[in-house]
């Protein structure tokens, strides 16, 4: 059983037990979010696919805490003018883990 979700512009692949990098949102960790926009649900069986969400769906997950994700250089340079610039970004991400698909 799996589900495809969106959230903040991203679509996910979603299966019970999958630990998954969302986002930063301010959850505390064990606090329990819910996915309310289910693109498409497949049950083995049957497939829901929405218009555009499927009515009635949500997938329910647990947060395990806040990560970082990889340093991106950001490097700016003015031919014959002596002048450069190096900054850095890290991105924050909130991660959890896919408790239950409901449909």
């Amino acid at each position: 059983m799996y589900a495809i979700i969106a959230d903040s512009g991203k679509q996910f692949k979603v299966e019970e037990g999958l630990e998954l990098e969302v986002d930063l949102r301010d959850a505390d960790e064990g606090e329990e979010i819910t996915f309310d926009r289910v693109l498409a649900v497949s049950t083995g069986e049957s497939f829901q696919l929405g218009q555009p969400t499927v009515e009635g769906a949500s997938v329910s997950a647990t947060v395990l805490g806040t990560t970082k994700g990889d340093k991106i250089y950001i490097q700016k340079f003015r031919r014959r003018k002596d002048a450069r610039r190096r900054t850095g970004h890290r991105q924050q991400y909130t991660k959890v883990v896919i408790n239950k698909i409901n449909n």
